[in-house]
């Protein structure tokens, strides 16, 4: 009698510890519309959107190789925005699921206006997103650029 008891209250209490918590089924679906979000945020200069969605920790690293924190990078948005981003797009992406972190890895096109000039990129992309507090924050994002 004893035991079981003591089976029932450690099984009842297994949610509550914070290594028991995991991330939902439903993560890769979460997580792509998380990414497009980010651009839908990113195109609109939508701080307050990104904030939410990267950690405070979070690191970038951007296609020259440079390594930007969370703030640098809403920055960076702050200052393009409704000036240099006229599109971006992530059409194809693929989400690896493990446990409380997960893997997404990309394609991007983006077209914007630079000194009055209107250019065009794509590359690819690996964004690591961790289930953190209830919610997946994205924490490391790195972007390469595919050369003509």
């Amino acid at each position: 009698m004893r035991i079981k008891l003591r089976v029932i209250f450690v099984v009842c209490l297994l949610p509550l510890l914070p290594s028991a918590q995991r991330a939902d089924p439903g993560g890769s679906s979460k997580l792509l519309a998380l990414e497009n979000s980010w651009d839908q945020a990113e195109e609109r200069g939508d701080i307050h959107a990104l904030d939410l969605i990267f950690d405070d920790s979070m690191i970038y690293i951007d296609e020259d190789g440079s390594l930007l924190t969370k703030a640098q990078f809403l920055d960076r948005v702050t200052k393009e925005a409704g000036t240099d981003v006229q599109w971006l797009l992530a059409p194809d992406m693929n989400v690896r699921l493990y446990g409380d972190t997960a893997v997404v890895v990309g394609r991007y096109s983006y077209r914007g206006i630079h000194q009055r000039k209107a250019h065009e990129r794509s590359g690819r992309f690996v964004d690591t997103w961790v289930f953190k507090e209830g919610r997946w924050v994205c924490v490391v994002a790195q972007s390469t650029p595919i050369l003509p």
